[in-house]
């Protein structure tokens, strides 16, 4: 049976094919002629145009009262994935950390994936006037490109290894995971015709291309994956360890590759995204472009513990679970909507969290405070919310149209946030990437924020320490001499 002239292919993420980086900038009329654009799960369009713009500029105006800290470094090819790696530095007014991010080129130069190390300024130690005085054209001083590894395919997403500093594992438009020594792993100059890196262990079992759903346990070197395939795959990497002795802590091999295992049924569309439990590695959570939430637990078999259809209205993008409180997992859709969930009593939603405009691809929960998590949209914006608020007065004067529990939004990106990552060294502070394919022709936008404390500390601890101020300033003016 042939398929209708409007029915529309699913959209996938990044860089249409064909187009050029920011250093190639092509005319408006051919922008408009890029027509395939790389989106995951759904077809719908994107929220762009003017008043994109008109906020983009009022949030630049404000940028030194909401942060005590920001960075812009521009990229000229998209980046799909941000990650914070290890702490590498301390030092008195900032700290030395590894980020790991992509470049997803248009074929010109090989496809990439960046280990760089990022100065953290820490808190309190910029100035207003500074943090305010960026230019969305140019590369942040605050980031250096570490090292280059020429990928086989581009990279979709990147998790980072807890258990060992220098070890992470990628997502491409193939069924494997692949596993990469940052440290072993030689340096790069991603030129055309280059020879791609090869990965130090290669995760086989998936069926179909797995290009997302990726997930690393805080608990033991165990990998879960899910794909086209509908499934959701585990591996464990203990056996595949050795001890570091001079080289890479991966054990060499020929074909080095490791088989699942458990392959998890229950599915019946891609799967979009995949979790752990914080607290253990035979119990994880699964969503997917079937619109559901689902459990495992590896110790009691392959089919699922609990199913939860129809989580939303569409297609189920990202999840994660709360490392503080065990029982709230998050879920983000194509339908705009966060919903959270309690795994007690999963018959509905403990609260369904709309403000976004469009489809919601990254949510993650705040590893400072149990009650805060970030989500980031195609529409451009980065929300911070907090369950805690909703319900509660709060001081001062607040928008009738504020959702409840949304209490900061980051309006720096002026394109699709396509991830970001607290950062667990550094309370409050984020690093979060957009795809600005849509808006400039090509390249992405590398930000590293830290809203200020004013923001998010309690508001009674807040108004006392401006009371203290108040009298600081009262008892100076007293003791200044007349004249």
């Amino acid at each position: 049976m042939e398929s209708t002239p409007t029915a529309q292919q699913p959209k996938k993420r990044g860089r249409p094919k064909g187009s050029k980086s920011k250093e190639e900038r092509e005319t408006p009329s051919s922008v408009k002629s890029s027509s395939v654009v790389k989106m995951r799960g759904t077809a719908e369009k994107k929220v762009v145009g003017a008043g994109v713009d008109d906020k983009y500029t009022q949030w630049k105006s404000l940028v030194p009262v909401l942060y005590d800290w920001f960075a812009n470094h521009n990229l000229i090819w998209p980046s799909l994935s941000c990650r914070w790696g290890p702490l590498l530095e301390e030092a008195n007014q900032k700290n030395r950390q590894r980020i790991y991010l992509s470049e997803q080129t248009d074929g010109s130069v090989p496809n990439t994936l960046v280990i760089a190390n990022c100065d953290v300024v820490k808190k309190r130690v910029a100035a207003g006037d500074h943090i305010a005085n960026f230019n969305e054209e140019s590369r942040s001083p605050f980031v250096k490109k570490y090292k280059t590894i020429i990928h086989p395919g581009e990279v979709n997403r990147i998790r980072e290894f807890p258990q060992y500093n220098s070890i992470v594992a990628t997502h491409t438009d193939c069924p494997e995971v692949l596993i990469w020594d940052i440290e072993a792993q030689p340096n790069r100059h991603a030129v055309f015709g280059a020879a791609e890196s090869r990965p130090d262990l290669v995760l086989t079992g998936h069926e179909d291309n797995a290009e997302y759903a990726l997930a690393m346990s805080p608990t033991e070197p165990y990998v879960l994956s899910g794909g086209k395939d509908k499934n959701v795959i585990l591996w464990s990497l203990q056996d595949h360890i050795a001890a570091a002795s001079g080289g890479s802590i991966i054990k060499a091999a020929e074909n080095p590759s490791i088989a699942p295992r458990g392959i998890f049924k229950g599915h019946e569309d891609t799967v979009e995204d995949v979790q752990f439990c914080p607290s253990s590695a035979q119990e994880f959570c699964s969503v997917g472009d079937d619109s559901c939430l689902i459990l495992w637990d590896a110790r009691t078999g392959s089919n699922p513990v609990i199913k939860v259809e129809k989580a939303h209205n569409a297609d189920v993008h990202c999840v994660d679970w709360n490392p503080l409180d065990i029982n709230l997992i998050l879920t983000g859709s194509a339908d705009h909507s966060v919903c959270m969930f309690d795994r007690r009593n999963l018959s509905s939603p403990v609260h369904k969290f709309e403000d976004h405009k469009a489809a919601v691809l990254c949510v993650q929960w705040c590893p400072d405070k149990s009650s805060v998590f970030g989500s980031s949209a195609e529409d451009g914006s980065l929300n911070i919310w907090d369950y805690e608020r909703i319900g509660k007065k709060e001081l001062g004067t607040r928008s009738p149209n504020c959702p409840p529990g949304l209490f900061f939004k980051h309006a720096g990106h002026r394109d699709k946030v396509v991830d970001f990552h607290w950062n667990a060294s550094d309370p409050w502070t984020v690093v979060s990437v957009s795809d600005d394919v849509d808006t400039s022709n090509g390249g992405g936008t590398l930000q590293i924020w830290r809203m200020s404390d004013l923001i998010y500390r309690p508001e009674e601890e807040v108004l006392a320490e401006l009371e203290q101020y108040k009298a600081h300033v009262v008892e100076c003016t007293s003791k200044s001499p007349k004249i």
